[in-house]
């Protein structure tokens, strides 16, 4: 799985960082781990990012705030980015990526069997829902903040990036309504085995509350494990202070299940 693992500068001393390559679907991808500095098996948990190329890369400074509270954390990039082989088409091929990481996460040494969690911020929110309909009773729990569950809700919602859309998707979803089907998993949510913790802002302007509602509805309609945080103030970007809170707050959540 790993073809390339190298030293990333660290902010934290109890928290290594390393640049990996890995396999994925044949493409050589790229990503960021961050292992607890001291001795001991952890919980995995995969980091689903959001935006697409340059925007909402991976933050060094994010995963080892996860990392930090005692997880072996996993980042990929997404294919085509940082150097890695092919293109990302949000939340279409590029789905095995996140598939991949989840599973080089089951193979770390420190990793416990049977407790890897994943997390999606944003776009990372749909990324995550593949990965846990894929993963099914594999993955330990699944926690969506701020994230998208359905692609023509994003189209509809986001006129700034229809263009972007209709470029890599191939059209717009009355064009392609099977493309667009494809990246909204409602009718595989029955497979998904993990709890689920929805956190978003009720003032989010670039992934509305519409999405955790419609995902929210989907899972109790399927008598599924569900949790929502949801804060009547807050936008897509939580105030730093209140972030910390929450990430301890969903870590242990994590823990618990």
């Amino acid at each position: 799985m790993i073809v390339e693992k190298r030293r990333f500068p660290s902010p934290s001393q109890h928290v290594r960082l390393y640049s990996i390559c890995y396999l994925s679907n044949g493409l050589k991808v790229k990503g960021l781990l961050a292992e607890p500095a001291a001795p001991g098996r952890y919980d995995g948990f995969l980091y689903l990012r959001g935006g697409i190329k340059s925007v909402g890369m991976v933050r060094p400074g994010r995963i080892i705030q996860f990392a930090s509270q005692g997880f072996v954390v996993f980042a990929p990039f997404y294919r085509g980015n940082q150097g890695g082989e092919g293109n990302e088409d949000f939340a279409g091929e590029d789905r095995e990526d996140a598939f991949s990481a989840f599973r080089l996460l089951q193979q770390h040494p420190q990793v416990k069997k049977g407790r890897i969690h994943i997390f999606g911020f944003s776009r990372g929110g749909i990324m995550g829902m593949l990965t846990a309909i894929e993963m099914g009773r594999h993955a330990a729990s699944f926690v969506s903040w701020g994230g998208v569950s359905d692609m023509n809700l994003t189209y509809e919602e986001r006129q700034d990036l229809r263009r972007m859309m209709k470029r890599v998707i191939g059209g717009t979803p009355k064009k392609v309504p099977d493309e667009y089907k494809w990246r909204t998993p409602f009718d595989q949510v029955n497979k998904i085995e993990a709890p689920v913790l929805l956190i978003h802002g009720e003032k989010d302007q670039n992934v509305s509350i519409q999405h955790s509602y419609l995902f929210e509805e989907k899972l109790k309609q399927l008598h599924k494990p569900v949790e929502t945080w949801y804060y009547s103030t807050f936008t897509h970007y939580f105030p730093p202070k209140e972030n910390r809170r929450i990430v301890r707050q969903l870590t242990q959540w994590m823990k618990n299940r």
